[in-house]
Formats: structure tokens, C-alpha cells, sequence
């Protein structure tokens, strides 16, 4: 721990990455600690038809490539840790723990998104890999010809809903509500899809199966009428949870477990900002974790500056 950075980020996602580029072109020492792959969340996709200056859409890993290549360009370095905690060192230091060493920084830029929430139902982690999933990116493609169902309303639903229809027979689409939340481009292309069945005003009681998913028990919120549906896969897009667990209470969360920012992504603590997905201030949404990141870095590069 001899060696002190100017800023640790942490978190390789838009949100970090974009804060390294800029507080590598601010000549500031910057280190990136990353438990899994550059990118985050957003590589659990593979495409992404958003993002500012792309008119034909682009593809995750090579946006996200960019993006670590552009930060490795100006000097930031990426290492793989994962990281337990967050306190106090000496003075205006950070001290942040890791599994594989301790790190010290005049700064922390916490961007280490979110993971996704379950459903925490009977059945669900029991088929975990069985059926059932959380990326239809990922195993979509075994479920080739099949009856596959989507749980979710929101953007992320109704986007692994529409990719399903690539490889699935048919796709339920479950949510609680009457409505949709999803954008509207997104809930007309659902709607009018051949493949795509919604099942409204419904949740999911139990998910059956032996050494496979088999059905899942179904129940409508307003007649409380239930069923067994019979089902090869389902893919819960319920939302995700902010990674903050690390920061016990150093940090002033909502009730969500977001991490609170003010003004140029500052936190409660000095010193310390956070960016994207696991704060109260940023949908999810690329375009919008990347300008977070850039906004804490020139905060940081500003605080630095007052600091000397």
C-alpha cells in the first residue's frame, strides 16, 4: 500500500470507464479495480441501439473495448480485485480493501452498477441454470423452437422478450401490472410481434420442476384466479439491485440502497463520488452512466486542484 493514486475508480463499467478517460487526460493517477470483466451490466446484451453516434446500433463488447482502450490510452491502469471495504486513512486519505491487497487514493469513484434482482420465489434458485435465467443474451440460444416466458415491464423485459423471439417458439411476457413501463418504440414492437404473448396483471407463485423447469404456477392479482403453465425456460428482468453492499455505513444510501449524490456526483463523504446505475441520480441507461462518470471526474480533478 506504499503507492498512493490520485483516484481509484471503482467499477469498470460506462460509468467508470468514461471517469477514467477523463482523469487520465487530467494527468491524474487513476487506478480502475474491476472484479469480472470491463464493461459491466451492459455486456449481458449485444447490442445496444442508443448510444449517441451509432446510427445502425453498435455492438456492447466493442463499444465497451473502446471505451477501456481509450482510458488504458491515457494512462489509467485496470487491475482485477474485488473489493470489501471502504474506510478512513490517514487524513483526507481512502483506504479501499480488496481481496488481493489494500489500495490507497486522494479520491474514490464508486461505479460499480447494479445486479439483478429475483423474483424469490420456491423454485427459483433451485433451477437457476436449469431453465431458468437472467440473460436472455446468454442462453437464449438453447432454448431454440421452445415456449420461453419473460417476467418484467420494464425496458429490459420487453428488450429480452423481443431477442427471444429470435430462437423461442413462442414468448410469454408476465408483469404484475395492466401497463407496460418500458419506452413506447419498445411496447409497440411487443404488441405487435407474432411471437410475443402478454400475460397481464400477473405474477409468479411458484417455479416447478425436477431436475428442469417443467411450469410455473401463475396467479392473476386482481381474480386471484392461479394456474399451472407449462414452460422450458423463463427469464426474470425484474430490475437490479445497487452493489453498495461493501460500503456499510460510510455512505448515506436511500431506502433502495443507492448511494445519494449532490452536485457533481458528490457523496456525503468528502473525496468521494459515485456514477451510474448504483446511485439515486442515473437511469439505466448508458448514455447517461458514461456522462455521470465524466461529471465525477472533473470533480475530482477539481477537488484535487483545491486540495494542493
Amino acid at each position: 500500500m506504499s503507492k498512493t493514486y490520485d483516484v481509484i475508480i471503482v467499477g469498470a463499467g460506462p460509468a467508470g470507464l468514461a471517469a477514467a478517460i477523463y482523469a487520465g487526460r487530467a494527468r491524474l493517477d487513476t487506478l480502475i479495480l474491476e472484479k469480472a470483466l470491463p464493461g459491466g451490466q451492459i455486456l449481458l446484451t449485444d447490442w445496444i441501439e442508443n448510444y449517441p453516434g451509432f446510427a445502425e446500433g453498435v455492438g456492447t463488447f466493442s463499444l465497451m473495448d473502446a471505451f477501456r482502450a481509450q482510458a488504458e490510452r491515457f494512462g489509467a491502469k485496470i487491475e482485477m480485485d474485488e473489493i470489501g471495504d471502504l474506510r478512513h486513512g490517514e487524513g483526507p486519505l481512502w483506504m479501499i480493501v480488496g481481496r488481493e491487497k489494500t489500495y490507497q487514493a486522494r479520491t474514490v469513484i464508486i461505479a460499480t452498477g447494479s445486479a439483478h434482482r429475483h423474483l424469490e420465489v420456491p423454485g427459483e434458485a433451485e433451477l437457476t441454470g436449469r431453465g431458468v435465467s437472467f440473460c436472455a443474451t446468454c442462453d437464449g440460444a438453447f432454448f431454440r423452437d421452445k415456449i420461453v416466458s419473460v417476467v418484467g415491464g420494464g425496458n429490459w423485459a420487453l428488450t429480452e422478450a423481443l431477442f427471444l423471439t429470435k430462437f423461442a417458439r413462442q414468448v410469454k411476457l408476465i408483469h404484475r401490472r395492466q401497463g407496460l413501463r418500458a419506452e413506447k418504440i419498445l411496447q409497440e414492437r411487443v404488441w405487435e410481434h407474432e411471437k410475443i404473448e402478454l400475460v397481464l396483471d400477473t405474477v409468479v407463485d411458484t417455479i416447478n420442476g425436477q431436475d428442469k423447469l417443467e411450469s410455473l404456477s401463475l396467479r392473476n392479482v386482481k381474480t386471484e384466479e392461479t394456474w399451472d403453465e407449462p414452460m422450458d425456460g423463463l427469464f426474470v428482468s425484474i430490475g437490479m439491485i445497487p452493489n453498495t453492499g461493501f460500503l456499510g455505513s460510510v455512505l448515506e444510501l436511500n431506502e433502495w440502497g443507492e448511494i445519494m449524490v449532490k452536485k457533481k456526483m458528490a457523496t456525503s463523504q468528502l473525496g468521494i463520488y459515485a456514477a451510474g446505475d448504483v446511485t439515486d441520480a442515473c437511469s439505466n441507461q448508458v448514455a447517461i452512466a458514461a456522462g455521470a462518470g465524466v461529471e465525477a471526474a472533473l470533480a475530482v480533478d477539481d477537488y484535487i486542484n483545491n486540495l494542493d
